[in-house]
């Protein structure tokens, strides 16, 4: 016999909802996980009464009745198991699984059977429905009518209100047939009503989610919190998990409960009830059970009188009530001493708690996250700073949660106890013994850089090069393009549009008895002039370097390559093939086709014949070939020297053809700086200064070169002539 039967694509129903799980029988228990909640819910093999098979819509599944009354149903297996599960159940449960056959012709009347919890409605030996009393939330009595309400699934999409049953009256019945529905009913139902005593009360409980302070009253099947505006009825089966989880400043200490469903108020549903408590406030409780009751009903777990801190002994009651373990912040510790991580969730600070099986955030929102839930975490950079990083986890369903500026310090110890879970970290390279992707700039782990901080050393590197080099201009280099007659570095400065600031400035520098800081200003001066005359003799040099290039037309062809003649043959296949294809993906179709074709001789021949014929044709082949080679080496020698005169005349070139008393614009000297210990100390040179001319004075000066060039033209052109006719001759 098999051991197990484990199904991973199964539904239970839970409150009137198919809730996705997965499904595993043993010889001792059935147990269901509820994927979305993680809820584990175990049938022993010795409470099952009877196991049924039951159609549902296109698949079939298992009615499980238990000895104490409750109803469980599962769906989603499949045809071909049906041999298979029943084989098992026969021989593991001693339960022959015969079918539950349903009534389908829409009667509405019938006879109701009140079997354990469930309330059957049947027509003969047929069932038309059965209703789960649990999900009875009240009923109501009326002449020869019961209304039963129900409670709410915020997951189904359709729910049912209510349902009335019409109960004809029987003058015989000495009951009265209403009544005792109604009692039937109550009996099993989830109905909360406070009625009788309450087994603890803790008074002004401070509650964070929903905020405010409440009495919390305890009862055996739910628990009750009055505050001043609200009050909640919370049924103890409601509750899936118990957590105690101590502050950041180890002053306080919090008891989270997880709910499902979650209670109301007005729109907003609260999943989680997030409970602070001093650790220091303590208090004494009385139960009101006898000590049998204790002994037997709850396995002595609860004792007649508890003290302590008030966390504790609710902690304790709610645990054997409710019973469910209380879960603590388990081995992880942070780099305060801590189990918490102080971070930001939504925009708003809270800690997180890494546990033994998941996360939990606390508090606004709260937040649990089972590890069977996360797809990946992740590390990030936190906004470009350097002191905290980002935790991100992404789960199976595709949401991603951000836990934000935390401190890098709790960097190791996270890292290392996502290692230890072995969760699986989606910015992690191959090298997996450090912390790979996330620099602090000033951490220990320097041998990882970062690539965004190494780009921007980068760029510092390259800007501190760039200064370097202008500041050693002084020292090492000199104007070797621009070398004017050095009597000429003394012309009067009415031709320099910004003569009066520059004449004020340097006044006192070239005056007797000026200021003693003249020079050191000076030469201040000087560098910043050079600097922006090596700029502007740059940016003139890579202008003067793009030239266009002419195209010899009587050149010999290229060379076609064994590709090139493949796709120029191919190409209309391709479109063929492929309608619609873009012009710049025929290439590449092309190259993949090429790529698997085996036979490629006849291509390659023709490829070989073309570079045969190319390189006849190169050896035979003359650049530029006309009558006289004299002829077009001095056109070409003198169409050079009139494109080079064009483009860029030199400023002596200016100079000269202008007159003596005429500057450039862009290189005029200061007559008060250009004494003859200055131009000993700079090697005989001239100071430069680039001015920022006025408008009107850049137009006449523009016309003025304009007129240079004319001039220029048709002296080359007279020159041309010249060649010509010496040619001729």
């Amino acid at each position: 016999m098999t051991d197990a039967l484990e199904y991973n694509d199964i539904s239970a129903e839970v409150r009137g909802v198919l809730s996705a799980g997965r499904l595993k029988l043993t010889e001792q228990h059935i147990v269901f996980k509820n994927n979305k909640t993680g809820k584990v819910e175990q049938i022993a093999a010795e409470d099952i009464d009877l196991i049924n098979s039951q159609k549902f819509v296109g698949t079939w599944g298992l009615r499980v009745f238990t000895k104490g009354g409750a109803l469980h149903r599962f769906t989603g297996f499949r045809d071909s198991e049906h041999e298979k599960l029943s084989k098992f159940i026969k021989d593991a449960y001693a339960q022959d699984m015969v079918e539950k056959e349903m009534c389908v012709k829409g009667w509405n009347w019938g006879t109701a059977r009140f079997m354990g919890s469930v309330l059957s409605f049947d027509k003969d030996t047929k069932t038309i429905f059965e209703v789960p009393l649990s999900h009875v939330s009240q009923c109501v009595t009326g002449k020869n009518e019961v209304t039963l309400e129900f409670h709410q699934n915020d997951d189904a999409p359709v729910g049912l209100l209510e349902m009335r049953f019409h109960i004809p009256a029987v003058e015989s019945a000495d009951d009265d047939p209403v009544e005792k529905f109604h009692q039937n009913v109550m009996n099993k139902a989830s109905v909360i009503s406070a009625s009788g005593e309450s087994i603890a009360i803790f008074r002004e409980i401070q509650i964070l989610t929903p905020r405010g302070r409440y009495d919390i009253k305890v009862f055996s099947t739910f628990f009750q919190l009055h505050g001043k505006t609200f009050d909640y009825k919370i049924p103890m089966d409601s509750v899936l998990r118990l957590f105690m989880l101590p502050h950041k400043d180890s002053r306080q200490m919090f008891f989270v409960l997880s709910l499902d469903p979650p209670i109301k108020q007005g729109q907003t549903r609260y999943h989680y009830l997030v409970l602070l408590f001093a650790p220091d406030e303590e208090t004494t409780i009385e139960l009101p059970f006898t000590e049998e009751e204790l002994r037997d009903k709850y396995e002595g777990k609860l004792e007649k009188e508890l003290s302590g801190p008030v966390y504790e002994v609710m902690g304790k009651v709610m645990k054997v009530l409710i019973g469910r373990k209380i879960t603590g912040p388990g081995n992880f510790i942070g780099h305060s001493g801590t189990a918490a991580v102080g971070c930001s969730f939504k925009a708003a600070a809270g800690y997180l708690y890494p546990l033994e099986r998941g996360f939990i955030y606390i508090h606004k929102p709260p937040l649990h996250i089972r590890f069977e839930e996360i797809t990946s975490v992740n590390f990030a950079r936190s906004g470009g700073s350097t002191r905290s990083f980002d935790f991100e986890v992404t789960l199976k369903n595709g949401t991603v949660h951000i836990f934000s500026s935390i401190e890098k310090e709790e960097y190791a110890k996270l890292f290392d106890y996502i290692t230890q879970k072995k969760l699986h970290v989606s910015n992690m390279g191959k090298d997996k013994s450090g912390y790979k992707d996330v620099d602090f700039g000033d951490s220990d782990n320097e041998n990882e850089p970062d690539a965004y901080l190494a780009r921007l050393k980068a760029e510092a590197r390259e800007k501190e090069e760039d200064d370097d080099d202008d500041d050693g201009s002084d020292e090492e280099s000199t104007d070797e393009d621009f070398k004017p007659n050095e009597n000429e570095s003394d012309v009067a400065e009415e031709y320099d549009s910004n003569v009066q600031d520059d004449s004020d400035d340097d006044s006192d520098a070239s005056g007797g008895g000026g200021d003693s800081d003249a020079p050191a200003k000076k030469k201040e001066r000087e560098k910043k002039r050079e600097k922006k005359e090596k700029k502007e003799r740059k940016r003139d040099t890579e202008r003067t370097k793009k030239t266009t290039k002419k195209k010899d037309s009587n050149k010999p062809k290229r060379a076609t390559t064994a590709f090139m003649l493949w796709l120029n043959d191919t190409r209309d296949k391709i479109k063929q093939d492929n309608p619609g294809i873009k012009p710049t993906e025929i290439a590449k179709r092309g190259g993949e086709m090429w790529k698997e074709l085996k036979d490629k001789s006849k291509w390659e021949e023709a490829a070989a014949k073309d570079k045969q014929r190319y390189q006849d044709e190169m050896r035979n082949y003359k650049p530029g070939a006309g009558t006289d080679d004299e002829n077009e080496s001095s056109n070409k020698v003198s169409n050079k020297a009139s494109k080079k005169r064009k483009s860029d005349p030199s400023p002596a070139k200016k100079a000269n053809t202008s007159g003596s008393n005429f500057k450039s614009k862009e290189y005029i000297s200061d007559d008060d700086s250009s004494s003859s210990d200055d131009k000993a100390k700079k090697g005989g040179e001239p100071e430069k200064k680039k001015t920022k001319p006025s408008n009107a004075e850049s137009k006449k000066k523009k016309a003025a070169s304009e007129s240079e060039d004319d001039d220029e033209e048709e002296e080359d052109a007279s020159e041309d002539q010249t060649n010509e006719s010496d040619a001729s001759d």
